[in-house]
């Protein structure tokens, strides 16, 4: 992810279709840098390069690999060691950029905040111009709440399982662009409570300006949507509503998304297609990219195998298999595949996870060269998921009929069975993993129900021989409820400029 750098200084390759213009490499932005539309479509375009960024790679990768659904092999010359092991601390630079880069897409934001209205209110530009920025000025606020949203999913506790009022809870709230090299001008941080308020105010605002532009250029929502839209929002606002725990907005807004007719759970018949060609009823939002942009998407994939099925760094563990029917959900065929992986000469029947094979459209028309494909952050699935689990202590009757939708589209011959009490619990959170496997919600998942984790690697069958192709100690990781790592450090680099947090960093590092 280090490789990947989101400030605008140094953006050189943005989107080259749909009306999105390349912004001027090397560039340094200032309060000059944005003086017309023109300027304000080139501020867009690195709000959704930004996006499609922080939704692919790294971002969904590193978390599960930490967690317990995926197991290191001799083949993987540490890749991702850091993050398996949890042998990360301030000065590791595997965890660095899951701080910097959304503090400089915010810098980005708050300067684009600031300027806009001396273009809107230029008297020069035209109505339709005007309707154009009151959009982006939404997708800037969207950007922003989503930068704050993964700093606080990596760096903060579970606004649950604390107190979100406590002092330094959260992380520093930047919402104007003063760049200064005054170091005691810089922000300490911020209770969880008042970056989720942040966040919070920026997605209703957000949801305002796109709902009324849609009804202005008399625009409706479709799947597979390059840009955001008032769906898109709210499934955004689902979540965070159910990380808060505000269970009642949480399913205001997932009943919203689901009446939205042109969303379907993708069908069986399908479900492997969507993940290949990045195309499927359910999905809400995919930021666009094309085969011109390849080199500035992500290869996901490749964080689990390689693209010629010959090498496997990480595979799933036993438990992780265990969670599925091998016969009868479609996932399990989508997710995994038997593969012959040669170590130390020996030749080892091994599960690979393959959910990102790649799009042949980004990969030069095969899927043999890389395991790039589009970013899918937000799903129907998941707002069938959120519903269930939102509802399961106030109304079990629909939130069955939630649990049972998404098994329907998954599993062939499901028969329903209704759940009650925790019993209903345990059966969505089982499904929600196996749903979101290998997208990034695991670590954060675990830590806002207060649970722990091991690894099991106890294969039997085709598989029995995996365990002898392992990293020694992989199977063996185990986080107790609560663990001080399901938090990742301050980076040494914001605490030794930043006299502010010095004496603010997570416990235990």
């Amino acid at each position: 992810m280090k490789k990947i750098i989101l400030s605008f200084a140094v953006l050189a390759t943005l989107f080259t279709s749909c009306d999105m213009n390349e912004f001027e490499a090397g560039k340094i932005p200032t309060d000059s840098s944005l003086e017309t539309v023109l300027d304000a479509n080139k501020f867009r375009n690195g709000f959704y390069m930004n996006l499609r960024a922080m939704t692919n790679g790294d971002w969904l990768t590193a978390p599960d690999i930490q967690a317990d659904m995926f197991i290191g092999t001799q083949l993987n010359d540490n890749r991702n060691g850091v993050m398996s092991f949890s042998t990360f601390n301030p000065s590791s630079t595997d965890i660095e950029g899951f701080w910097t880069s959304p503090y400089s897409v915010i810098a980005n934001c708050n300067l684009f905040l600031e300027n806009l209205p001396k273009v809107a209110n230029n008297p020069n530009i035209t109505e339709q111009d005007k309707v154009d920025l009151a959009r982006y000025e939404s997708e800037c606020y969207f950007t922003r709440a989503f930068c704050y949203y993964q700093l606080t999913d990596k760096y903060c506790n579970a606004y649950t399982q604390i107190d979100p009022t406590t002092k330094a809870s959260g992380v520093p709230l930047i919402t104007k662009f003063a760049p200064t090299s005054d170091y005691s001008k810089y922000a300490g941080r911020n209770t969880l409570a008042e970056v989720y308020d942040l966040i919070f105010a920026d997605l209703e605002k957000a949801y305002e300006g796109l709902l009324a532009y849609e009804k202005i250029a008399n625009v409706t929502c479709i799947p597979n949507a390059p840009y955001l839209c008032s769906y898109a929002v709210a499934a955004f606002q689902a979540r965070m509503a159910l990380l808060k725990g505000d269970n009642a907005m949480a399913l205001e807004k997932c009943k919203y998304v689901i009446s939205n007719e042109e969303y379907k759970l993708t069908d069986k018949e399908n479900y492997m297609n969507m993940w290949l060609d990045d195309v499927g009823k359910e999905l809400i939002f995919v930021p666009y990219g094309d085969a011109t942009q390849a080199n500035a998407i992500a290869n996901t994939g490749a964080a689990f195998i390689d693209a010629k099925g010959e090498n496997a760094d990480y595979v799933p563990s036993s438990s992780c298999l265990a969670m599925y029917d091998a016969l009868d959900d479609i996932r399990y065929d989508a997710f995994f595949e038997a593969r012959t992986l040669k170590v130390e000469g020996n030749d080892v029947v091994s599960p690979c996870f393959v959910k990102y094979p790649g799009n042949p459209a980004l990969n030069g028309g095969s899927s043999k060269n890389a395991l790039k494909n589009l970013a899918k952050p937000f799903r129907l699935s998941e707002i069938y998921l959120i519903a269930a689990e939102a509802s399961a202590s106030t109304d079990e009757k629909y939130s069955n009929e939630m649990l049972q939708a998404i098994r329907d589209a998954r599993i062939f011959d499901y028969v329903p069975k209704s759940y009650t009490g925790t019993e209903l619990v345990d059966q969505i959170r089982l499904e929600r993993a196996k749903e979101l496997i290998g997208e990034g919600f695991r670590i954060s998942d675990l830590r806002r129900w207060g649970l722990g984790f091991s690894r099991k690697a106890n294969y039997t069958g085709k598989f029995a021989n995996v365990s002898s192709i392992l990293v020694a100690g992989g199977a063996s990781v185990k986080y107790e409820p609560k663990y001080y790592k399901y938090l990742y450090p301050i980076p040494v680099s914001e605490i030794d400029v930043n006299p502010q947090i010095v004496n603010e960093q997570n416990p235990g590092y």
